[in-house]
């Protein structure tokens, strides 16, 4: 039989004999299983459309696509009219497709990321359960499930969710390969890889190819096994690969000659060489950011790893957190759901540990929910001593609930699964810490609400909307990424560059340079509206003399409107 990491017959990787499932852990077959994963389903999109799209990424995303659908122009994207090519377009069509079934609403801007990342629960939850055994794909899904890393980013509208899950996939097919028995079923997933990594490539460009590529061969350096580079079916692969992912980026190079340099120089080499995207960050940039990404699970992923790396899988997940962390740690750019490829291989190998019983559940569920408890009570006491005049501190206080709420449920949720464990109901004390952490994630989601709302401008919008409707709108010196997708329309740009420099030298005449020429525009039409700072106002736009009433004010905006 054809194995990919082995010169001889296939051998499973090693599992201690206390993995096979005792009659207690029985009941979780069949109808069971599915109503469970169904009511995971819920609780997973339970709150991603209660909260108002938060600058700046949730904008931008949302706004790009829904001028998709406003346009018809699938292939060049833009932003508030501009051209915008800093990513690829995969999560732009699938926001699009959403908003054509759905309208422009915040749940439909997250319903792909929302998808993305319960794909990512259910593909190492399968992954898992065939390489390990059943046990350890509800353990891995448990584990999945609950880790905020994996949540935290499915309820944001970025681009990291979605690469994330594709890069998933591939790792999965990768493994899987390597387990197949026979040839037919290691060319079907490796053809899964292949057609994942043009995902991820469509997704955010060309980390969906060096991130796999990368732990492919320290696979092959660490094992020795040369053969396995001869084994990965690129006669059938690499076509598969191109017909995925090249037709776009050839039909946007067409209509946009500036394309190609701006994305592959530009977003690629630039952004991983140079501090041109000014998103540095120390070598520990991104550890408190692992750290806080593998909670509730944070005390048990040192031991896993340790495990994961005695078999043959194991190790391949293993390399793959190490290179994307190196990887990302070294580049010159860092934001954090740069570390997004990290969480659904860690979840694998905590949950094949769990499933092996080689870590001591009750006791980390006693000290996670000791841990709640403190950071509840630390909660209630500093949260309304915040705030200041851009954050005012209502909005803390407004807070404050949710943050107990949250500490509580996982609390809760640890008590229970330590009673479980102690009963021999292992499975179950996993699914209940995992749907615990969910629980928590969602809390703290809701209790963003109000920090959301002042970084977004939809409360601007409606103003504007309710007085001078249809009018021209300009963001002066100023821009939020939110106000024209609920302003449903674009607006014009007033001396203001940053990510727009591209689309503004390409076509100048959709944006204006500076005050003077402004204030001219300002003078013709008979009805606008514009959005600027405080201080633009207060220090140069105020001495225009722009016959112009303050709508609204704020510590971050202001909102004038004519007449």
């Amino acid at each position: 039989m054809a194995v990919l990491y082995t010169r001889g017959p296939f051998v499973p990787d090693p599992m201690p004999v206390s993995a096979a499932a005792p009659p207690a852990d029985r009941w979780l077959r069949g109808p069971r299983l599915a109503l469970l994963i169904a009511l995971v389903a819920v609780a997973w999109f339970a709150t991603i459309g209660y909260r108002d799209l938060a600058d700046p990424d949730e904008g931008r995303y949302s706004e790009i696509s829904r001028e998709m659908v406003a346009t018809g122009d699938w292939v060049t994207p833009r932003l508030d009219g501009l051209k915008y090519f800093e990513k690829p377009p995969l999560q732009y069509w699938a926001t699009a497709v959403s908003f054509t079934l759905l309208g422009p609403s915040d749940f439909a801007a997250r319903a792909y990321t929302g998808l993305a990342g319960l794909l990512s629960v259910l593909a190492v939850a399968f992954c898992a359960g065939r390489l390990w055994g059943r046990r350890a794909g509800v353990t891995t899904g448990g584990v999945a499930l609950g880790m905020f890393g994996i949540v935290a980013l499915a309820n944001v509208v970025t681009l990291d969710m979605g690469v994330a899950f594709w890069l998933t996939l591939s790792l999965c097919g990768f493994l899987l390969a390597l387990r197949a028995g026979d040839p037919d079923s290691r060319r079907r997933w490796m053809l899964v890889v292949w057609a994942a990594m043009a995902g991820a490539v469509l997704s955010k460009g060309l980390i969906g190819v060096v991130i796999p590529g990368t732990v492919l061969l320290l696979h092959v350096l660490s094992t020795r096994n040369w053969r396995l580079l001869a084994q990965l079916e690129w006669l059938r692969g690499l076509p598969l690969f191109l017909l995925i992912a090249a037709p776009w980026f050839v039909l946007v190079s067409m209509r946009n000659p500036e394309f190609a340099h701006f994305f592959f120089v530009h977003e690629h080499f630039e952004r991983f060489l140079t501090t041109e995207h000014h998103r540095e960050g120390a070598p520990w940039y991104f550890v408190p950011i692992l750290l806080g990404g593998l909670l509730p699970w944070l005390s048990l992923a040192p031991a896993a790893v340790r495990d994961g790396w005695r078999d043959p899988s194991g190790r391949v997940l293993v390399l793959w957190c190490s290179f994307v962390f190196v990887f990302f740690s070294i580049s010159k750019s860092k934001l954090p759901g740069y570390l997004s490829p990290i969480f659904p291989a860690m979840a694998m190998l905590i949950g094949r540990s769990l499933a092996a019983e080689t870590l001591r559940l009750a006791r980390h569920a006693t000290g996670l929910m000791a841990g709640a408890l403190m950071v509840g009570i630390a909660a209630a006491i500093v949260l309304p001593q915040l705030g200041d005049a851009r954050t005012p501190p209502e909005v803390f206080r407004a807070a404050t609930p949710f943050a107990v709420l949250a500490m509580a449920l996982l609390a809760g949720a640890a008590w229970l699964a330590r009673r479980l464990e102690g009963c021999g109901q292992h499975l179950a004390s996993v699914i209940v810490l995992g749907a615990g952490a969910l629980s928590m994630s969602d809390a703290l989601d809701a209790g963003y609400q109000d920090f959301a709302a002042l970084r977004c401008d939809r409360q601007a919008a409606a103003l504007i909307e309710a007085t001078v409707p249809g009018a021209p709108v300009f963001a002066v010196d100023y821009y939020n990424q939110t106000l024209p997708f609920y302003l449903r329309r674009t607006v014009t740009l007033v001396r203001f560059s940053g990510e727009f420099e591209l689309g503004q030298r390409a076509e100048p005449e959709r944006w204006i340079p500076d005050f003077a020429t402004f204030a001219a525009r300002w003078a013709q039409l008979p009805a606008a509206a514009a959005v600027t700072r405080p201080e633009t106002w207060d220090k140069h736009l105020q001495r225009l003399g722009l016959s112009a009433r303050v709508l609204y004010r704020d510590g971050r905006r202001v909102v004038l409107v004519k007449p």
